[in-house]
């Protein structure tokens, strides 16, 4: 029998659902959609990362140390599925994202995203292989992030398909500051590739020497959340920033967005950084936010369960421990709403019912589904 919470504080919340048995927790918290039941629905998790909704309503997950599961629409976790990379599971580093090819239902091609270790240290990696029953077969690298550097931090990793097949993968900086500004590696960058891992011809440094070509926007620093807009195909990036100065961004071809020259925030020491109007050659933030709240995973609504979510973005905060709504405009975004959730919040996916599943970021981490209230 379900056991329902209604209006636990923030502060309760998590810790309900985080205790007792698994799928046996329901909370509430208000909304601008009014009452959202938040329900357990796996448990056991370590750190899972990114998830992705299967054709017949399982999910896939994967576990930052290298593991991918796969998770019954029971909440039934499955074993470790065979055939995944070797991943550099260190720091901020593991296995992280999880993404469908576009034509899934033919070809079965799963892509996954994850720190590579190799000489001089560790990058992020994109590959491929098809799901077959319990494993991933032929999976082979597509991409590797150059150079390999040394450090735990900064890997980015979000996969992001747009509508004519293509894809984006965010790069983090890797930690190392300058990098961000150089075309002729690939840190602190969005990259767009075809499905095969090779160069779109009209990418926007395509031909110069100084660059790489699959470079789309640089200037970042960690990028993990990224989603493409319906009906308008754009990608969309949340972006860490350091001490302050969290970023949504939408990434232009060809355009700098500044780090680490220009920034909203400040560094960990308490040094200033020159704001981004200070030089207005690099591309500003659309939406900044000073306190931070480390944006990963992001999902624009497109369901029937939350008409007042419909349009809106949702990005999970790790250390804000909300989901947060944004309202866009055009161009324009403004944050809309918080929905507190006492945990730090990875990822964020729509299922196909139009119920919201998050990700909790723990050594014990949780898969949750968000619903209305009757």
């Amino acid at each position: 029998m379900v056991r329902q919470r209604v209006g636990l504080t923030a502060g309760a919340l998590g810790a309900a659902l985080l205790s007792g048995p698994v799928a046996a927790q329901v909370v509430t918290v208000q909304t601008d959609a009014g009452a959202v039941a938040v329900e357990d629905v796996a448990g056991g998790l370590d750190h899972p990362w990114g998830m992705a909704f299967l054709p017949d309503g399982r999910l896939l997950v994967t576990e930052r140390p290298g593991r991918l599961r796969v998770v019954g629409t029971d909440g039934a976790v499955s074993a470790p599925l065979a055939g995944t990379p070797e991943v550099f599971a260190q720091g901020q580093g593991g296995l992280m994202d999880v993404a469908l090819d576009p034509d899934f239902a033919s070809s079965r091609l799963v892509y996954l995203a994850f720190a590579e270790p190799g000489p001089g240290g560790a990058s992020t990696a994109l590959g491929r292989g098809r799901l077959e029953e319990g494993r991933i077969a032929d999976f082979h690298v597509i991409f590797r992030q150059e150079p390999k550097v040394a450090g735990g931090n900064h890997f980015g990793n979000r996969i992001a398909f747009a509508p004519d097949g293509r894809l984006f993968l965010t790069l983090g900086e890797r930690f190392k500051f300058g990098p961000a500004q150089d075309l002729s590696d690939h840190l602190g960058t969005v990259v767009r590739l075809e499905r095969d891992g090779s160069v779109p011809a009209d990418n926007p440094f395509v031909g110069r020497a100084d660059a790489r070509p699959e470079i789309w926007s640089y200037g970042h620093r960690n990028v993990e959340a990224a989603s493409i807009q319906p009906g308008t195909g754009t990608l969309w990036i949340a972006e860490m920033g350091p001490l302050g100065g969290d970023e949504l961004n939408r990434p232009e071809p060809g355009r700098n967005y500044g780090w680490p020259l220009v920034s909203w925030g400040r560094h960990y020491d308490g040094r200033d950084i020159p704001d981004p109007p200070t030089r207005p050659e690099f591309a500003d933030a659309v939406l900044h936010w000073t306190p931070v709240i480390s944006p990963s995973g992001m999902v624009f609504y497109t369901g029937e369960l939350f008409p007042a979510w419909r349009g809106s973005a949702l990005i999970g905060g790790l250390s804000a421990q909300v989901l947060v709504r944004v309202s866009l405009d055009g161009g324009q975004a403004r944050e809309a709403e918080r929905v507190a959730l006492d945990a730090r919040i990875r990822d964020v996916a729509q299922a196909p019912d139009g119920s919201v599943y998050v990700l909790t970021d723990a050594a014990d981490g949780h898969v949750w589904r968000l619903r209305p209230v009757p």
